[in-house]
């Protein structure tokens, strides 16, 4: 639309004062048109964004994440030179991944953290997600105006995927810096497109942890029930389910010394498939796998399978293909929990 200015010409050609003002006034009437026609979705998804930044507690994980990258870096540039050193290691020419991968004992390699703090992230960002609203009666008010209920959640869920992407995606790259300015070694192509899927693989983990704190804050109308079921069941898969898996096992499957080798390699192939079943054991095999070059296999092999092998690292498109079903299995745990939040939400009564 061609500005209304254009029509007042000539009329105020003494005045410089009403010329500015019709400016400043026709300016900011299209300012707030251009506001008018912007979607809902981008709306809420820059609120929800500047609402996750302000609050304390992702604040404190924050600091938390980055305490815990802080130290790990310094172990690592600490170790990196006796790392390169090791003839026998098949991946010690790769600088950068043995940054995120090497330790001396004290503490836990950067990636281990994440499968802790990563959840505990998602976790943070999605337990009150709808209850909170639906208890301070905002929910009601927000539905009320041309907003869809799917909309709603798919701004909850984006806002905060938002800034887990940021997040990691920063880390990654002030990493990568740090190593150049510390070793003046530049980073291959290969190393560099390992620790990009590294960044995918941690966000969609952290992705799924979030989809499902979303659909139990849609479940219990209570931010603190659903934030303690959630913790449970992180809880769980991530310290009890091993030992409980482990216990089943055994108890309906002969012990392991009386069989033969291809029935242990069967028995220890189903023990990794119910393991599996846990969104952390998914990241720790993707991970390994991105990280560290050689890792030929994610499950058992036999002496045949083994003979002739020569340990060489193998290339960036032969580990996503190793990792791809771990991928797969993480996009469809947080497609499930995304499907029930929406089906959960969609039967809702949000009036009481």
């Amino acid at each position: 639309m061609e500005n209304p200015l254009v029509y007042f010409n000539g009329l105020f050609s003494g005045s410089k004062k009403h010329n500015r003002f019709l400016s400043l006034l026709f300016n900011r009437a299209e300012v707030t048109t251009e506001a008018r026609q912007r979607p809902p979705l981008a709306v809420m998804v820059r609120k929800e964004i500047a609402d996750h930044i302000r609050s304390w507690r992702f604040l404190i994980l924050l600091l938390l994440i980055l305490l815990t990258y802080a130290g790990s870096m310094y172990i690592s540039l600490s170790n990196v030179k006796a790392a390169v050193a090791n003839e026998n290691d098949p991946d010690r020419l790769f600088l950068y991944l043995k940054l995120l991968t090497i330790s001396d004992g004290s503490l836990p390699t950067f990636h281990i953290f994440i499968s802790f703090l990563g959840a505990l992230l998602g976790i943070s960002l999605g337990f009150d997600a709808i209850n909170a609203e639906q208890n301070a009666g905002t929910l009601t008010r927000l539905l009320a105006q041309p907003v869809y209920r799917d909309t709603l959640l798919l701004a909850k869920f984006l806002g905060a995927f938002t800034i887990v992407s940021t997040l990691f995606l920063s880390l990654a790259l002030l990493m990568i810096g740090g190593g150049l300015f510390v070793t003046g070694v530049k980073i291959e192509g290969s190393e560099f497109i390992r620790i990009m899927a590294f960044v995918v693989v941690t966000v969609l983990y952290v992705g799924f942890w979030l989809a499902l704190s979303i659909l139990f804050s849609v479940l219990f109308k209570q931010a603190t029930t659903s934030a303690l079921t959630v913790i449970g069941i992180w809880l769980f898969f991530t310290i009890f389910y091993r030992i409980v898996v482990s216990m089943i096992v055994k108890a309906f499957f002969p012990d392991p010394v009386y069989l033969s080798e291809s029935e242990v390699v069967s028995y220890q192939q189903l023990l990794l498939d119910f393991l599996r079943l846990a969104p952390s054991q998914l990241y720790t095999d993707a991970t390994t796998t991105l990280l560290m070059p050689s890792v030929r296999s994610l499950g058992p092999l036999t002496m045949e399978q083994m003979a002739g092998a020569i340990p060489s690292p193998l290339s960036v498109r032969e580990s996503l293909l190793i990792v791809w079903p771990q991928v797969t299995g993480l996009v469809a745990a947080t497609a499930v929990c995304c499907a029930l939040t929406y089906y959960c939400f969609m039967r809702k009564e949000i009036r009481t």
